[in-house]
């Protein structure tokens, strides 16, 4: 296997979760509505926070990386959700399939052997899609160890 598409096949891996770190499926998977809202003494944020924050962290780094016209958020307001818990199960439901649906954008622009990972990205100020992967890859797996923990202490961690 060349270089190239080992990176790119290691990079895949990291985003997915298949290796260290806890996948978002188990990490967010049976989750009963009650607990996403609910905030510990210990915790700041809910495990609905953590999830939207990701998501719309997750967005912006993919639409920086491929949209010269994308406006981030306005830092860090923006990239926290209003409230402590969904409307309802639909608000829930969105949160998760657009995280993954974008993480599903990330990986197919990193399995696009025609984008150089190295290049910087044009209307950026050095950034490279590499390091947005990276930074991406990263900032996912720090906040799903949050919701990990916070889980612990709401009692709702599958052991």
């Amino acid at each position: 296997m060349d270089q190239d598409r080992c990176l790119r096949a290691h990079l895949i891996n990291l985003l997915d979760s298949k290796n260290a770190h806890v996948t978002f499926k188990k990490a967010l998977g049976d989750i009963s509505p009650a607990l996403r809202g609910k905030k510990t003494a210990q915790f700041p944020y809910t495990i609905w926070e953590q999830l939207e924050h990701m998501r719309i962290a997750q967005w912006d780094i993919l639409e920086f990386s491929r949209n010269s016209e994308h406006v981030s958020p306005v830092f860090p307001a923006g990239y926290w959700p209003v409230g402590e818990a969904p409307e309802d199960e639909a608000a829930w439901s969105e949160g998760l399939e657009r995280f993954n649906r974008d993480l599903q954008e990330v990986i197919a622009l990193v399995d696009n052997h025609s984008v150089d990972l190295f290049e910087k990205i044009p209307h950026g100020s050095g950034q490279t899609i590499l390091r947005e992967v990276l930074l991406l890859a990263d900032h996912n797996a720090y906040h799903l160890g949050q919701i990990v923990v916070l889980r612990k202490m709401l009692g709702a961690w599958p052991d």
